[in-house]
């Protein structure tokens, strides 16, 4: 039975994205009394039985022995070529029952500390006591690894999460490590081309053989997913707007710095060195994404646009004509016939700019969207209104109010509202912090816990930051802000889940409001703009010379019709939020539209899903997954 409930859109907190689910918190099963057990005993024992049966997965009755009745399997590719949640033996076997299964087998994962079997609490209290173990698991298409947590029942150990998740293709093994390349031919070749020119003919595409794969933007997901199907022998072609690489970090507003910390941001391949600062600047972002693209060799036309697209069912591919202009200033139109096309413009959409009535008559200095937003100039003695109350809206009321603006902020419903100590100490810490363990090990251990279960140990993790915060916090209600805690109180992961938005993490905004330093206009919803202020719906005035609309963005989908027009669009799902299983709607999996996927998100989400997404592009191109089949 799926864990979500039907289409409720309410307050701010929970808000869905179109044609999404809510979904319920998981119920902790009762405590496990640990002490004096073999957890590695226990471990092997429920692998072995899990491995003589799952061959008869798809009777509930023998599921039932292996997984408690409020229980999760989170599989990631391995027992089909899409992401699945199901809750319970009896939608296990369901699944099974309709759909088979690959041949699974998983033994223990003891590689190091952190992986070994140990004792654990689920919940953030240390109150319900566990078993873990990671799992290195083998189907027959690939290898992967996992993790189990098992709870006592009737005298059994029984199985409340497992995660399985595919890491690579037999035969088709990434080309690092052991397997990197060698990096010269010895040997005479007259016609030899040295590691320059090689490079060159690649990156504009000379020759006969076009790109698998076209990539529009050359963001994080852009570049994530572009090294990781490199690494897998696909070639892929990038394209962006942009002058340079980076450029969509560089060119947002000037005091912008990432809200997460740097041991949950790196990149697949090359980690950000010892040196970097925990929380990375724009402009520092951007020469890294630079540099990056130029280490992974990865092909990027910049200043480049796609200007026309079709989908050739016989022929399984696109053709789509691009206009480049080149370094030198030259331009060219090419035609090319990729067999897949990533939209990795971010998760979000297009921007979302209100129509307001009056706005063509507003005669101030500057009214914008925050992504269009450079910087404060001087303001004082000026007054600048920012409509839109999460983290962009934060920072750009403070980057105002440090120009000698007097700001004041629109917040028309609520916003959830959390330290970046809170964060870092509560959220992240002791998984992504400077002692955690390596970062692969800590997407394993974060992707193992289903969005149900993770719902409800971030209900109290919610609990805890705003304890940590409650002075802040106060000073906010004082001043009129109203704050919320999130999705049934589950905090602002589950709000970037379910609808995209909806937060601050605070890095100093927040004391401002709290001292009176910028205003707050609180639930009222603008009933138009004149030519030197905004009038709002209970009839105060207030003036402006600079309107900044840090509204948010649209549904991915959005951007899809604009660049590939109706009948792509109409075909491909909503993207973001949960679907009816607990899973993210479209992204990083089949759309709807064969040959056509959607990649986005914050580092760590490309950082691991790229992974995913360069598997089932490989598993399309060698004939181990049938298009549709997702």
């Amino acid at each position: 039975m799926a864990t979500a409930a039907v289409h409720v859109p309410a307050q701010s907190h929970d808000r869905v994205e179109t044609g999404s689910y809510t979904l319920a918190a998981a119920k902790y099963p009762n405590t496990s009394d640990t002490s004096e057990v073999d957890v590695e005993k226990v471990v092997l024992q429920w692998v072995s039985d899990f491995n003589l049966s799952v061959g008869h997965g798809d009777d509930p009755a023998v599921l039932k022995e292996l997984f408690l009745t409020e229980s999760y399997w989170r599989d990631q590719l391995c027992l089909s070529w899409t992401f699945h949640t199901w809750h319970g033996p009896e939608d296990m076997a369901s699944f099974l029952q309709k759909n088979g299964h690959r041949d699974l087998s998983i033994s223990i994962d003891k590689s190091n500390e952190f992986r070994a079997p140990k004792t654990s609490t689920i919940d953030y209290y240390g109150n319900v006591n566990a078993i873990q173990g990671f799992l290195e698991l083998e189907t027959d298409v690939g290898r992967g690894r996992g993790l189990v947590r098992l709870f006592q029942d009737g005298g059994k150990w029984k199985a409340f999460t497992l995660f399985t998740a595919l890491q690579e293709l037999k035969g088709y093994e990434e080309h690092i490590r052991e397997r990197r390349p060698l990096g010269v031919i010895h040997g005479s070749d007259p016609n030899r081309k040295n590691w320059k020119e090689t490079r060159i003919a690649e990156e504009n595409v000379e020759g006969s053989e076009e790109p698998t794969v076209l990539i529009i933007g050359a963001g994080q997901g852009g570049l994530t997913s572009a090294a990781r199907l490199g690494q897998l022998d696909i070639k892929a072609l990038i394209i962006d707007k942009e002058d340079r690489v980076g450029d969509n970090w560089r060119n947002r507003y000037h005091h912008l710095v990432l809200h997460d910390p740097v041991w949950y941001d790196h990149l697949p391949y090359i980690k950000f060195p010892e040196t970097w600062p925990i929380f990375t600047p724009k402009d520092k972002l951007g020469d890294w994404f630079e540099a990056y693209a130029s280490s992974m060799e990865l092909n990027v036309w910049t200043k480049s646009t796609l200007t026309s697209s079709k989908w050739d069912d016989s022929k399984r591919q696109w053709i789509v004509e691009l206009n480049r202009t080149r370094a030198d200033g030259s331009k060219e139109s090419r035609v090319l016939h990729p067999r897949h096309i990533i939209q990795a413009t971010g998760h979000s959409g297009e921007m979302n700019f209100p129509v307001i009535k009056g706005m063509e008559n507003f005669k101030g200095d500057s009214l914008c969207h925050s992504s269009q937003f450079q910087g404060a100039g001087k303001g004082e003695g000026k007054r600048a209104i920012v409509v839109g109350c999460c983290n962009s809206g934060h920072d750009i009321a403070q980057d105002f109010y440090e120009h000698g603006y007097d700001v004041t902020v629109v917040q028309r419903s609520s916003t959830y509202i959390i330290s970046s100590d809170a964060v870092l100490e509560v959220f992240l810490g002791g998984l992504y912090d400077e002692n955690g363990p390596p970062v692969e090990d800590a997407d394993l251990f974060f992707m193992s816990m289903p969005n149900a279960v993770m719902k409800r140990l971030h209900q109290e993790l919610t609990i805890q930051t705003k304890k940590k915060d409650h002075e802040i916090l106060t000073g906010l209600k004082n001043r009129g802000f109203k704050d919320d805690s999130g999705p049934d109180n589950a905090g602002f992961f589950m709000k970037y889940f379910q609808c995209g938005g909806g937060y601050y993490i605070d890095v100093g905004a927040s004391k401002l409001i709290a001292d009176g330093k910028i205003h707050i206009k609180q639930g009222q919803e603008i009933s138009s703009i004149n030519e030197h202020s905004i009038t709002f719906a209970d009839g105060v005035e207030l003036p402006a010379d600079a309107i900044v609309f840090a509204t948010g963005y649209q549904n991915m989908r959005g951007t899809a019709r604009k660049i590939f027009g109706d009948e792509l669009a109409d075909r491909v799902s909503d993207v973001w939020g949960f679907d009816e299983e607990g899973e993210l709607r479209a992204m990083w999996r089949g759309s709807g539209h064969p040959g056509f996927w959607f990649f986005g998100g914050n580092l760590a989400l490309c950082r691991y899903y790229s992974r995913l997404l360069a598997l089932q592009i490989k598993a399309v191109e060698e004939g181990l997954m049938k298009p549709g089949e997702a």
